[in-house]
Parts: C-alpha cells; structure tokens; sequence
C-alpha cells in the first residue's frame, strides 16, 4: 500500500480523508463545477475532512473545502489560444502538450490534467501528508489511474459516457470537414475508454448512465454503482412574490452542443411564436458568435424574441425560473439532468425530452416527449401555456418531486458507504 493510503489502524466509520478531482470545474456551467461544490460540502457536512484538487477554471466551493489549484494553460479563456504560449512553457513537456494539442484541434485538459496530478500526488508523498480515498470526476486520466495502481483507494465518477457526446455531434455533422473536426476533437476517448476499463470502482449519477457506460466501456455492471446527484433545494426554492410572466419559456444548455437538443427548440419556439404572439424565450447559454444555433436563429426570424444569459448566479438563475411559465429540456441526451431538476425545485413545470437519464429525473411531475421532434415539443408547450391550472399543479409536484428523490446529504450518504465498501 502507498503512504498515502489509508492506515491500518483507522476506524472502519472515522471521519475521511477525501481527496475530490476535477479536471475542468466551471462553476457556472457544464455540471462538473456544481457537482464538486455540492457534494464537497454534502461531505464536510458529514463530518468529513474534503480537498478539492482541480484545474481551471476553479470551482466555487465551501469555506470549509480546501482547493488545491492545479493550474494549466486555460486555453479556452485566451482571447487567442494561438498566441498563448508563453516561453515558460516550453520547459514544461505538459503544457507544451496541451498548447500543440489545442492548436491542433484537440481537448488536451483531461490527459494533461492527469500528468499535473501525478506530480502533485508525488509531492504530497514525500510531504508525508496521505488520503484516504481518492475520487475522481472523469478526468479518466491515466494520471489517475496512476494512483490506483500505487495502492491508493480510487472512485471515479463517470457523469455519462462522452461517446454519446461524439456519436451525436457527428451524426450532425454538416460536412465531412466537421466529421473530422469533431473525432480530434474527442480523441481523448481513447485514453478514456482504456482507463475506464481498468478501474476497480465506478459510479454514476443515474441507471440509464449505468447501463450505458457498461456498453460504452465494456465494464462488467457490477463495478457500476449509481448514486443520484441532488439538488440545492434551499437555493433552488419557488418565490411566490415574483408574478409568472405567462408567455416567457426558459431553457438552459450549452448552445452549440447537438447533445443538448438546441437545434429542434429554436423551430418548436418558431412554431409557438406564430401561435402566441407574446411569447419569449430566456435562454441561460451562449451560442458561439456566427455558430449553428445563431444562424437557425436568423433563419427561423426569431431573434428579437429570445434573450441569452451567461456567466449568471445561482439566485439569478431562481428568480429566472420564478418569472417563467414553462421550463424546456430539448436535450437528445443527458446523464442526469440538472437543469431539469433545478427548474422543478423552483416550482416552474417542466417539459423535457425522453433523453437519456431524464425521465428519471422528472418522473411523473413533469410533461415528457420524444428526444429529437420540435412538433412534439411545440404540441406539450403550447397546451401547458393554455392551461394555468396545469402549470401550477405540475409546478407543486416538481417541487415536491425533487425534495423527496434527490437531496444531497442523500448523495453524500450513500457515497460515505460506498467509500467505507471501498477501503474495506
């Protein structure tokens, strides 16, 4: 066992040690900043000791989590990737990698990521200070991977296997050009893919992403374990004195991502808007400048009728929530669902695609349509906007929905007992 692993002597229900990693943790957007800043705290407030050790951009956690920078190049916030490259880095193999990778049309943070964190884990050898678990959010690095064969105690998060990611954007792919694009893109699969086949313990946050995980990955069911993300019910609550503006529809995904369904809304909300002259769209995203969800926009005539919000708050996106009729989850895919499950906290009805893990999470408090139809969409939408009755009735169960499945004190619990299986 490495000096870093748990010691011999330490209690089977003590208090852990917990090392959480993130690759990329935005706290804003993409999911993985959310989950490490929920479940870290969920874990300090078991009683637990909880370092949060991530990349950029950084998290935003809790005052009692200690985060441990692993800075990179950060690429994707230059206002030039290009010019980037300072001469500092070229004494560093790692960063050179990540700049050539990126240059080159590639998503190097994983794997570099990984190369960072081993150093880190050396380090902290010779310091003498040790973990008692390790818990990977799907970096899938070999760097981590490097741990668990050192003898440290590992638990990897895979939210949902990037494949459908891929398999997705390549079928909308406009040009073989695109399709090439879009496989360097996700070249860092490959390492994910032997990674993932190699560890001893995985969890996801829902049985659809189970169940495709072990068919993405090739990985016996019984090494996937499902623990539920939750959902921060305190910060996520309706507001009862914000008025509901009747005729405005909210939505939040990353706009440019045919996974997140963009692409069949815009024409559902075109088809709604010749029906309720009124009606608005609040979009909490942003589409790329000139990009595929920009030209639909201007082809549909629609532009004037929806705003896009970014980089926004926790409490902003409620008050958003709050002011609008109905909230959408076009997504042809998600392995959870949060935003689903936040707009359902609040108390907005919801009308969500049969993506993935969704009707998981939005069970019968919510309206459900198949994954990739605008008319079917455009249908549930507008009979929700005729019927008030209605939307406030789903909006109770949402709510209701939420507090009783999906807490995160729940998901620290059954992490804890996963963790204590683990170092047993």
């Amino acid at each position: 066992m490495s000096e870093l692993a748990l010691r011999n002597d330490e209690a089977p229900n003590s208090p852990l040690r917990i090392a959480l990693l993130g690759y990329r943790s935005n706290p804003f957007s993409g999911g993985q900043g959310i989950y490490l800043k929920y479940l870290s705290s969920a874990l300090a407030e078991a009683g637990h000791e909880v370092d949060v050790i991530s990349g950029e951009p950084y998290p935003d956690l809790d005052p009692r989590i200690r985060l441990v920078k692993l800075p990179g190049l950060n690429l994707f916030e230059a206002k030039n990737h290009v010019t980037a490259l300072r001469p500092r880095h070229l004494r560093s193999m790692t960063d050179t990698f990540e700049w050539l990778s990126m240059l080159t049309g590639g998503f190097p943070e994983p794997y570099t990521f990984g190369r960072r964190l081993q150093r880190h884990f050396q380090a902290l050898q010779i310091s003498g200070r040790h973990y008692d678990i390790v818990h990977d959010n799907q970096s899938l690095s070999y760097g981590a991977l490097a741990l668990q064969q050192q003898g440290l105690p590992l638990v990897t998060t895979i939210h949902h296997p990037i494949t459908w990611d891929r398999d997705i954007a390549l079928t909308h792919a406009e040009n073989w050009q695109e399709r090439l694009l879009i496989r360097r893109w996700h070249n860092f699969l490959n390492m994910q893919t032997k990674v993932a086949r190699r560890l001893q313990w995985v969890v996801t946050v829902s049985e659809r992403s189970r169940q495709d995980i072990c068919t993405a990955f090739d990985i016996p069911p019984q090494q996937v374990h499902v623990v539920y993300n939750g959902v921060d019910t305190q910060v996520f609550r309706p507001e009862p004195d914000i008025a509901r503006n009747p005729w405005q529809l909210i939505t939040t995904a990353s706009a440019d991502q045919p996974l997140k369904g963009t692409q069949h809304l815009i024409p559902a909300f075109a088809q709604l808007c010749g029906q309720f002259p009124k009606l608005r769209l609040t979009f909490i995203g942003r589409p790329k400048p000139g990009g595929p969800t920009e030209r639909l926009i201007d082809q549909l005539g629609v532009r004037e009728r929806i705003v896009f919000m970014h980089g926004i708050s926790a409490d902003e996106m409620r008050t958003l929530y709050a002011s609008s009729a109905v909230a959408v989850i076009p997504s042809e895919y998600e392995g959870f669902g949060l935003p689903a499950a936040e707009a359902m906290a609040c108390g907005t009805p919801v009308v969500s695609t049969d993506g993935g893990a969704l009707p998981e999470v939005v069970g019968k408090a919510g309206v459900i349509v198949p994954a990739g139809s605008p008319n079917a969409l455009a249908s549930a939408i507008g009979q929700l906007l005729q019927d008030p009755a209605r939307r406030a009735e789903l909006g109770r169960q949402g709510r209701g929905h939420i507090e009783k499945n999906f807490s995160w004190s729940q998901a620290a619990s059954q992490m804890t007992a996963l963790y204590q299986q683990v170092l047993a």
